[in-house]
């Protein structure tokens, strides 16, 4: 039986232009093993508003003269990816230390630590149609998952395989954390550009060094909290603020 292999695109820069350009869709190949042929697709959801590049005013001291820069797709690039870096800050919350909080508006997944901080991991979540929120625990845990897309999703996305086995190539990416007995996780991505937006179907990804860290530091039965665009986000707020 032929195998099949879904082989993601090679990475571009952030498409980040003015006045609010979105982000050109990363290209995927599947084999159809039913019609025995490759298929090319984007990825639904993945375009997404983004800011425009900032304008600086500067004094040229060699010319006398005032002049104006604009930020290049590549400095944008880098920006993003330093604002969804992994760090520890100041977290005070009465949750205990090895809660998992998720702030899906910001985009922010914190490990809860001792002594008010929390470790902060830049995270990629559902989009439109397909947020959540609740509160689980973490079911079980699996190093470089296979995938297995559930029928709505290949009801909506004929071209998906019904397996894909763990590995590289894999959406799911390093490790995932499975909720109680939810379709979702939290899981690594082969599409790293994506940390920050709204892009999947309900699950939580993280780049996978993010979310090979993350695994290593929370067991199974930890306390997972997701907060979604209607929820009361007064609990993160809070803990961010009283931190500062």
């Amino acid at each position: 039986m032929r195998r099949i292999i879904a082989l993601a695109a090679i990475a571009a820069t952030l498409a980040i232009g003015a006045g609010g350009a979105t982000a050109g869709p990363q290209k995927v190949r599947v084999w159809d093993a039913k019609n025995e042929r490759w298929i090319e697709y984007a990825p639904i959801g993945f375009r997404e508003k983004q800011p425009e590049r900032p304008k600086y005013r500067y004094y040229d001291p060699t010319t006398g003269q005032w002049r104006h820069y604009q930020a290049s797709r590549a400095e944008m690039a880098e920006i993003h990816a330093e604002k969804y870096r992994r760090r520890v800050v100041p977290f005070q919350t009465a949750e205990p230390a090895g809660t998992v909080i998720i702030d899906t508006a910001t985009r922010y997944l914190y490990l809860v630590q001792p002594g008010g901080q929390a470790i902060r991991y830049g995270i990629g979540v559902g989009r439109d149609g397909f947020t959540w929120a609740g509160v689980e625990r973490v079911s079980r845990k699996a190093e470089w998952p296979d995938w297995r897309p559930p029928a709505d999703m290949r009801a909506r996305q004929p071209y998906l395989p019904e397996f894909m086995p763990g590995g590289p190539e894999n959406p799911l990416g390093a490790r995932a954390l499975y909720l109680g007995s939810t379709m979702y996780r939290i899981h690594g991505t082969n599409e790293e550009w994506t940390i920050g937006y709204a892009v999947s179907s309900g699950c939580i990804r993280l780049k996978n060094a993010d979310v090979a860290d993350l695994y290593d530091r929370v067991p199974v039965g930890a306390k997972v909290i997701v907060l979604g665009p209607n929820s009361d986000r007064r609990l993160v707020q809070a803990a961010v603020q009283a931190g500062e």
